[in-house]
């Protein structure tokens, strides 16, 4: 089956009308929908500062590198929806020839299913009786719909079994037995625990051993030549364990990589047996930061030319000089990511870099940029490059996208809906 989405409803999104609940849309655009801004691009200068937007370019980009490369790499593609939560963005990918949508919890399954996404990996255990109890409607309901989840333990097991009896599911739901590392996240520790887990699964009627998966990201936070090994050593261990479970499916799963080594999940699990997984989700975003520095792409996986480009940017205004050196923005924390280093100053709109050479952010409040030794005045507008889109596209919730955000005079040609 080829993973799909429902484009109709997609499409809806365009009849969304602007007004006061969305941040930065200007008044003036008040009572159009995103059809009529399609249709009518409205300067970049006519939206209000704090500001996020995503270059289309970039975005195209970006989906078309990374199709590229696991095409040639031979393996699967489940972008992790997580980091845009943007179900126009998800059409996107699938159309790119995604093999479905990763997400992480029950309220992201039901926006994707809200969408009709067909093919759904839930990179965690789900074991809110409640929830199961939908997911086995969902899955009755709709032949077509194919749900993927993970278990790490005999008692999860035991807990997805109960409530799906309860719930009287028709359908076992496929589950991938999780292999975690030391000091990382969910999943289990030592390979004979793997194994018990997975013959516990095999004895549930309401469940399916479907595959086996796992997270190298959490082990490793930079490409040293100790991350990158330790990130090796794990995936060799999931690929060894992999090959010594008994599936219950034709075409088992076997599921790693995040937006940092996916290029050595390719390299050690690509030649397995059964379909081979990637959940890479923040490539389509990239990043001026923490994934300009790590992606494989930036370390040499692919050509100059591949590279994946930055298609977000923030933009805030100067509202106060009060000492010679400092300057104070309208954006902060509620508008802009932090968690993985701070924005960095790009250029002042309208004026070129120089006036921003060499300055810097030392700090966000949560409506307030720290910005030092920029010859900027009150009232000019400066760019950001940002880093880390996991925690940047969740604090808004209708994202201009321009044309071209180098561009001296930048047009909103889009607004992108999402739900977190």
């Amino acid at each position: 089956m080829v993973a799909s989405i429902d484009s109709g409803t997609v499409e809806a999104l365009g009849d969304e009308r602007l007004d006061w609940r969305f941040k930065a849309v200007p008044a003036s655009a008040h009572g159009m929908t995103v059809a009529d801004v399609r249709a009518s691009p409205i300067p970049l200068g006519e939206f209000g500062t704090p500001l996020l937007t995503l270059d289309a370019g970039a975005l195209d980009h970006n989906v078309r590198t990374m199709a590229r490369w696991t095409g040639a790499a031979g393996v699967a593609l489940a972008p992790h929806g997580k980091t845009t939560m943007a179900p126009a963005l998800w059409r996107r990918q699938l159309d790119a020839g995604a093999w479905g949508v990763t997400l992480a919890n029950l309220p992201q399954l039901r926006v994707a299913r809200a969408f009709g996404v067909r093919r759904v990996m839930l990179a965690n255990a789900l074991l809110d009786p409640a929830g199961l109890a939908w997911l086995a409607e969902q899955q009755e309901g709709d032949p077509d719909f194919e749900f993927l989840s993970w278990v790490d333990s005999p008692r999860s097991v035991e807990l997805m079994d109960d409530a799906l009896r309860t719930a009287r599911a028709q359908r076992p739901i496929d589950v991938c037995v999780e292999l975690g590392g030391p000091h990382g996240r969910t999943g289990v520790r030592d390979d004979g625990d793997a194994r018990a887990v997975a013959d516990a699964v095999r004895k549930a009627p309401t469940l399916r051993l479907a595959g086996l998966a796992g997270y190298e990201g959490a082990l490793a936070h930079d490409a040293s030549d100790e991350g990158r090994a330790s990130v090796d050593a794990y995936l060799r261990r999931l690929a060894n364990l992999y090959g010594g479970l008994d599936y219950e499916t034709d075409e088992p799963v076997v599921t790693a990589g995040g937006s940092s080594f996916f290029d050595q999940v390719a390299d050690v699990l690509g030649g397995l047996d059964g379909q081979v997984v990637l959940r890479s989700g923040a490539y389509i975003i990239h990043d001026d930061g923490f994934y300009r520095n790590i992606s494989p792409f930036s370390r040499g996986a692919a050509g100059p030319d591949e590279r994946l480009r930055p298609a977000m940017h923030g933009w805030a205004r100067v509202v106060s000089r009060p000492e010679p050196a400092l300057a104070l923005l309208d954006a902060g924390k509620r508008d802009l990511p932090f968690d993985e280093g701070l924005p960095e100053p790009q250029f002042v709109r309208g004026r070129g870099t120089a006036p921003v050479a060499g300055a810097r952010v030392t700090a966000l409040n949560d409506q307030h940029t720290f910005l030092v030794d920029a010859e900027a005045e009150v009232g000019d507008v400066v760019r950001f490059g940002l880093s880390h889109p996991c925690t940047a596209l969740d604090k808004w919730t209708l994202i201009p996208v321009v044309d071209d955000a180098d561009a001296a005079e930048p047009v909103v040609v889009d607004l992108i809906r999402t739900w977190f």
